[in-house]
């Protein structure tokens, strides 16, 4: 695996760093405070080809690898996790998983608008009363015809009331059942298919989560993606790289928290010197710069493995768990290094420490990688 940034990724790490000084930077705690989900700064991603960076060119996507989207999405969460957190949830979940199960019709019908951002995607797994026991759900797909009718509710929907699209998975056969889900691709307008409340967050603000709600909702069963029975099983699959994504979003996150903090150690004078001289200091930051190369090292090496086609299971619930971890341990030292104004608005510091937290939930808790692994070590 090589180490050094590729002519790629520098050119995208600048592209991001340019974009957020000017269209993110000047808005994110206003988007925070006010929970706004800002879509035209999405349309704009689109336009620059990052909000169909895995997909190939001959469906209008950048054509990129893992290793670029890890870049882009780091340097987005540097700035601001939700802009990252949400460019993730597009590319990763919805797009990813038509991407990789699709026909080539589907493929060519929904990816383009994807790609360019003309349509936001979401997708639905977790459910209210089925967060990582997924094979509970509760969401039902009944055969009618050339249709399924779906029943049911979803819920911590990243983009379910902006979306156009919809990836959604139902239970088509028995509870518990690995083989008794379906994936089924909505369209807005759908009679039957709605959003419900958007969820008040503690960090991630700016990205919209919301329910999705479904009553009688029927879906043409040319929308199913793959075969019936298969949605967990792709589901699993596309949370293999999803993992990856939040794992780089981690490291993103970490990485501004850190550079913010040595920033304010160097500007900040006690005893007539600057608070980086002071070794409790020093060490926090050589703590966290070591913590964060670590987690670099294996997003990375997730990601070059998953460029390469290999089985990466194991590979991105490790990078997924540890970079979440560091995320939080990073933010929380940033607010520490800075002190009273750590625990203000007014420094950057307090908005790393609210959207790390998620890190370590969102797409599997950390205790969820470490049962991965766990299975994975002891196949």
């Amino acid at each position: 695996m090589e180490l050094v940034a590729t002519e790629n990724q520098t050119m995208i790490a600048q592209m991001v760093r340019d974009f957020g000084a000017t269209h993110i930077k000047p808005r994110m705690m206003q988007w925070d405070e006010s929970q706004e989900f800002p879509i035209d700064v999405f349309k704009q991603l689109g336009d620059l080809g990052l909000m169909g960076v895995l997909v190939p060119q001959e469906y209008g996507g950048s054509g990129f690898g893992y290793v670029e989207y890890v870049t882009a999405i780091a340097e987005l969460a540097k700035i601001d996790g939700s802009i990252g957190l949400s460019m993730a949830a597009h590319n990763s979940l919805c797009t990813g998983h038509i991407l990789q199960f699709g026909s080539e019709e589907q493929k060519r019908k929904w990816l383009p608008k994807l790609a360019s951002a003309e349509w936001i995607g979401a997708w639905g797994l977790t459910e209210p009363n089925t967060g990582s026991d997924a094979g509970n759900m509760r969401t039902v797909a009944v055969e009618d015809g050339d249709f399924y009718v779906l029943n049911g509710a979803k819920n911590f929907i990243t983009h379910g009331k902006s979306s156009n699209i919809a990836v959604v998975i139902a239970r088509t056969g028995e509870v518990g059942d690995s083989h008794g889900m379906t994936a089924f691709v909505i369209e807005k307008p759908t009679e039957g298919f709605t959003h419900g409340r958007k969820e008040d967050k503690l960090g991630m603000r700016a990205s919209e989560t919301t329910e999705l709600i479904f009553t009688d909702c029927r879906v043409p069963k040319e929308n199913i993606l793959g075969e019936v029975g298969e949605g967990f099983i792709q589901s699993m699959k596309v949370l293999d790289g999803g993992r990856i994504s939040i794992a780089a979003l981690s490291l993103g996150i970490a990485q501004g928290a850190f550079e913010a903090a040595t920033q304010y150690s160097k500007e900040r004078h006690q005893f007539n010197q600057p608070i980086s001289n002071f070794q409790g200091i020093a060490f926090k930051l050589a703590d966290m710069a070591t913590e964060i190369e670590a987690a670099a090292l294996l997003t990375y090496r997730a990601a070059d493995m998953k460029d390469r086609g290999l089985n990466v299971t194991q590979e991105s619930a490790m990078a997924k768990l540890y970079a979440s971890e560091v995320c939080v341990r990073a933010a929380n030292e940033g607010v520490q290094i800075f002190g009273g104004y750590g625990y203000t608005k007014d420094y950057p510091a307090e908005k790393y420490y609210r959207d790390s937290k998620l890190c370590t939930i969102g797409e599997g808790t950390s205790e969820i990688q470490k049962l991965v692994i766990a299975r994975t070590l002891l196949k």
